[in-house]
């Protein structure tokens, strides 16, 4: 670990950006197992975000791990370095007055802590949002067949059946995605992010 560093402060500060850029930066954090909607939402929340001129982006699991978290694998140790790597990524984003959009399983409450308590010691918001699905219904849809391979032995360590996934205790939202439609989901999102003054 590096210690002879020292930050390098510039001279455009985040509420100069936010007021150029007439919006404030937030990350809003799905959550939720495998199959649940994460990232069908997450896509089409940020469609709609850029259709309405918002400054966002999308930071999604599978699409993290092909680069920046390419060497990282699915044990308990690399899933937190995972998501810490991901809190560090999208409060950057946050801090530029993006609305920084993550889909990420991020199975532990200690885990999405983190990501929140970095967001919050640099005064930028941080919106939990559990998209909350039963097992059975993700399971049935199972798109990639992760769930049918999970419970043959051929997959190790996959949440919900072979590792943990503790569900938010106090989300900003939850997201009911064997009630909620897409369209539905998105609305409920941007209704949120209006109120509280993000878009």
């Amino acid at each position: 670990m590096a210690t002879n560093i020292v930050f390098h402060k510039g001279s455009v500060d985040t509420a100069e950006r936010a007021q150029l850029l007439q919006q404030k930066g937030v990350t809003i954090w799905f959550t939720g197992l495998s199959a649940s909607g994460k990232s069908t939402i997450a896509c089409a929340l940020e469609q709609h975000l850029l259709h309405l001129h918002k400054f966002c982006y999308r930071l999604d699991g599978d699409n993290i791990r092909f680069g920046l978290n390419k060497d990282l694998g699915f044990d308990e140790k690399s899933r937190t370095e995972n998501i810490r790597r991901i809190g560090e990524v999208s409060k950057l984003f946050a801090d530029a007055s993006c609305i920084a959009v993550t889909a990420f399983i991020s199975p532990y409450r200690v885990d999405r802590q983190v990501a929140r308590e970095l967001h919050e010691k640099a005064g930028l918001a941080f919106v939990e949002v559990f998209v909350d699905a039963p097992l059975h219904v993700v399971e049935a849809r199972d798109p990639k067949g992760l769930y049918k391979k999970a419970r043959a032995g051929e997959i190790k360590d996959f949440t919900g059946i072979s590792a943990p996934y503790e569900a938010p205790e106090n989300p900003e939202l939850r997201i009911k995605t064997d009630e909620y439609d897409v369209a539905e989901s998105v609305r409920v999102i941007t209704e949120y992010l209006t109120q509280k003054g993000f878009i």
